[in-house]
């Protein structure tokens, strides 16, 4: 990383890509709100197709570890992408207001002028509340989006964006897919069903716990994993850029 973009964004650090891909990884802390550390990572492409942002949420006390491999494959995209860790989540709270505004928070110090919002599970409600309080979004991107307290469906019902949303099975994990809910409260939602897909394969990668809690049927091998991660990079695209321009956007022409 040059000296420019290291006094741009303080504490910020390169880390190794590990997999050989052509993209710089930067890492910083920005304070919430509450005054607690979010840190954060940036995935920038060494060539980028946009200037606009991705703000990547991750799941009820999971943490940015398990949003690496859609952050990376939006990098190779050319598409900036930055992930965090949500700081003021708790087992008995969520506090998804205070999470959406947070992704809020980073993307202000990354000094984004245009944004898109997305997440997963519990991510995916602070990126639908972050894109409701945010002029700079261009729209929000939900995996498996778990809602709370129908706050989702209040903030979808005042989103004068898109929303596109992957849904797998009904599960407890998802709350037997309480976040259909959510996207039909706007008329600007696109939705599409992974058939066969449970709660953990949204997130990559995932891990023993997740596992252990959502109690996979199948077998790892079996996973949609990278259907999702290919379909939620397409979703991305089409925001960012008009469906005719887009490598991959004709799946979500019109929102």
């Amino acid at each position: 990383m040059d000296k420019e973009v290291a006094e741009a964004l303080p504490g910020a650090s390169l880390s190794s890509n590990g997999d050989g891909a052509d993209r710089h990884v930067e890492t910083g802390v920005v304070d919430s709100a509450t005054g607690c550390a979010l840190h954060y990572r940036l995935y920038r492409p060494a060539i980028a197709r946009t200037e606009d942002l991705v703000i990547l949420g991750h799941g009820f006390l999971r943490s940015q570890e398990r949003m690496v491999d859609l952050a990376q494959a939006l990098a190779d995209e050319g598409i900036p992408t930055a992930t965090l860790d949500f700081c003021n989540a708790r087992f008995w709270d969520g506090r998804h207001i205070r999470n959406g505004l947070d992704m809020i928070r980073v993307a202000d110090a990354l000094d984004a002028k245009q944004v898109v919002y997305a997440g997963f599970s519990a991510g995916g409600l602070a990126a639908l509340v972050a894109g409701r309080n945010d002029p700079r979004t261009l729209g929000v991107v939900a995996l498996d989006l778990v809602d709370a307290g129908r706050l989702g469906e209040g903030m979808a019902a005042g989103l004068d964006r898109p929303l596109i949303g992957l849904v797998g099975d009904p599960s407890p994990c998802n709350a037997q897919n309480n976040g259909l809910a959510v996207f039909s409260a706007t008329d600007r939602a696109a939705v599409e069903r992974v058939t066969g897909a449970e709660h953990c394969d949204f997130e990559s990668p995932t891990d023993w716990l997740c596992r252990l809690v959502c109690a996979r049927d199948a077998s790892e091998e079996t996973s949609p994993r990278r259907d999702i991660i290919t379909a939620a990079t397409d979703a991305v695209a089409s925001l960012i850029e008009p469906p005719s321009e887009a490598q991959h956007a004709g799946r979500w022409a019109g929102g």
